[in-house]
């Protein structure tokens, strides 16, 4: 009986010892996609031990992410590289004016000799922009722009130059002035004739994309390319010369993830940092191991795009991309945190969180007859696989002709909220696509409302939810579901937005007391 018990003993440890060792493996194994929001074209340095990456949000204000990183795989924003790109009316959404899917585009972001360099280029402003400070988290950000827009560029600083590589299709190289103010004269060449050439000649999307990077005293220029009846591919060029000649290669082909470049960790390990399109919750990051091989990275694992990495767990990105906000502020606070931007250039006169403490106050000041036209929209992403973005609204101070709550943005858009028509306030939802317009609307008889919508991106469903409550504890689905879309006019994965905008008479007010953001759905709450 006794060997019996230790028998059994011995298998309970060697079990538990056994699920020990399977939890602790499983909580250092990160797994793609590494961010499932719409994080796009993203560059990455390390700093010692410490990871800096930077993102696109084009007509958003503030502009350009920076995020942070100690493990590779979770992230936290920590700043922004301007508050406002241009002061012009498409940017501030006047005369009709605006530059949904422009604003500012793929970064460049680098580090030399205790400066961090971010340029970035844009077609609203038709300049290219280059930002530097000597603290990456803190700033402030110094600011150099001159013309033209250099597209999809990459920095590069060697041997006491300052290069810049740009282009699609056709590469070119040139050589900057020391003070970011232009570019020194007769030193524009082309770098690469065709380097879309590794994929051949029929082709949907010419290599663009450049980012530079040096390993071994050799260059290494990603690209991204996209074949006819094919998918985004990664293309590298080699050279022994910053100017070349380059050799290149496909690097990777699998998914559509494409777009990025390279980074080491301290131990010496490598991996390339891309992106895939994922329908409506945009574009969203992967890595996959890199190993050097005759002087070359080889891309993934046999070729293929990995489910999961030798790295720490990713969590949640609740709350360093996104986070629920109660408005309450303590004396130091900032107005709004990093997670928030406005869509295009806001009127700062025109919002408060400290008129009514505790509350975002939007405020109407002018006549606007579009949703995609009004000012101070306050957007933040949706997360896939799926999300959920509620608030609770007071619209006591609301006039007749204004619409106020919560959207999903997109071109094809969804809004759920309250309008008032003379004196009677209800709550209606509409969206933007092909059925259009105002499709349910109730009487609201009380100041107090709730919304939410829920988004499903799993295996690209696409769809989106729209609920009201009268209590917060009781929802009520309204209108039809939203087919949501990425659309290339608006270049951009869907935001949960809040909103108010007027159709008739300015100086209306709706508060928002909070905004909540979850990353699962309620099981079917209408």
């Amino acid at each position: 009986m006794g060997i019996i018990k230790n028998t059994c003993c011995f298998k309970s440890s060697l079990l538990g010892l056994t699920m020990f060792v399977l939890q602790a493996a499983a909580q250092n194994t990160a797994s793609n996609p590494l961010i499932h929001a719409d994080v796009p074209d993203m560059a990455i340095i390390r700093v010692d031990s410490t990871y800096y990456m930077s993102s696109t949000t084009m007509h958003m204000s503030p502009g350009v992410p920076i995020m942070k990183s100690k493990d590779l795989t979770n992230w936290e924003l920590v700043g922004y590289a301007y508050d406002r790109l241009v002061e012009n009316d498409a940017m501030n959404l006047e005369n009709g004016q605006q530059t949904y899917g422009r604003g500012s585009w793929a970064s460049s972001l680098r580090f030399h000799k205790g400066t961090y360099y971010l340029s970035t280029f844009s077609a609203t402003s038709g300049k290219t922009h280059i930002y530097t400070t000597g603290d990456i988290e803190n700033g402030p950000w110094e600011k150099h722009e001159f013309a033209p827009s250099y597209h999809d560029h990459t920095l590069f600083f060697e041997d006491g130059k300052i290069y810049m590589i740009w282009g699609a299709g056709e590469l070119s190289i040139v050589e900057l002035k020391d003070d970011f103010s232009g570019v020194k004269e007769n030193t524009r060449q082309v770098l690469i004739k065709n380097a879309t050439e590794p994929i051949g000649a029929s082709i949907i999307l010419p290599a663009e994309g450049s980012q530079l990077f040096k390993h071994n005293d050799k260059y290494y220029l990603f690209n991204i390319a996209w074949p006819r009846n094919g998918m985004r591919t990664v293309i590298i060029h080699r050279a022994d010369q910053i100017k070349g000649p380059y050799e290149g290669r496909i690097a990777l082909q699998d998914k559509g993830v494409a777009q990025g470049g390279l980074i080491d960790t301290p131990a010496g390990e490598w991996f390339s940092y891309l992106f895939q399109d994922s329908g409506a919750v945009g574009r969203i990051p992967y890595l996959v191991p890199v190993k050097w091989v005759n002087d070359w990275p080889v891309l993934g694992v046999d070729g293929k795009v990995p489910e999961t990495l030798d790295l720490p767990e990713n969590g949640s990105l609740i709350p360093g991309i996104v986070n629920s906000d109660d408005f309450d502020r303590q004396v130091g606070d900032p107005a709004l945190p990093l997670v928030w931007q406005f869509n295009h250039n806001p009127d700062n006169s025109l919002w408060s969180v400290s008129e009514r403490p505790g509350y975002l106050r939007l405020k109407t000041g002018r006549i606007d007859t579009l949703f995609l036209q009004a000012k101070n929209t306050l957007t933040q992403r949706s997360i896939g696989p799926e999300s959920s973005g509620s608030i609770k609204m007071d619209v006591t101070n609301m006039k007749p002709g204004d619409f106020a709550g919560l959207a999903i943005l997109q071109k094809k858009y969804g809004l759920i909220g309250v309008t008032c028509e003379g004196d009677q306030k209800s709550i209606f939802m509409s969206k933007n696509d092909e059925d259009g317009g105002l499709l349910s609307k109730i009487e609201l008889n009380q100041d107090t409302v709730y919304f939410k919508i829920e988004c499903d991106f799993k295996n690209r469903t696409d769809n989106a939810y729209f609920y009201y409550s009268l209590n917060g504890e009781t929802w009520e689905s309204l209108g039809e579901v939203l087919q949501m879309q990425y659309t290339l006019p608006h270049f951009m994965g869907y935001r949960f937005g809040l909103f108010n905008y007027a159709t008739e008479n300015t100086g209306g007010s709706v508060d928002f007391d909070y905004f909540r953001i979850t990353d699962t759905l309620s099981a079917k709450t209408n």
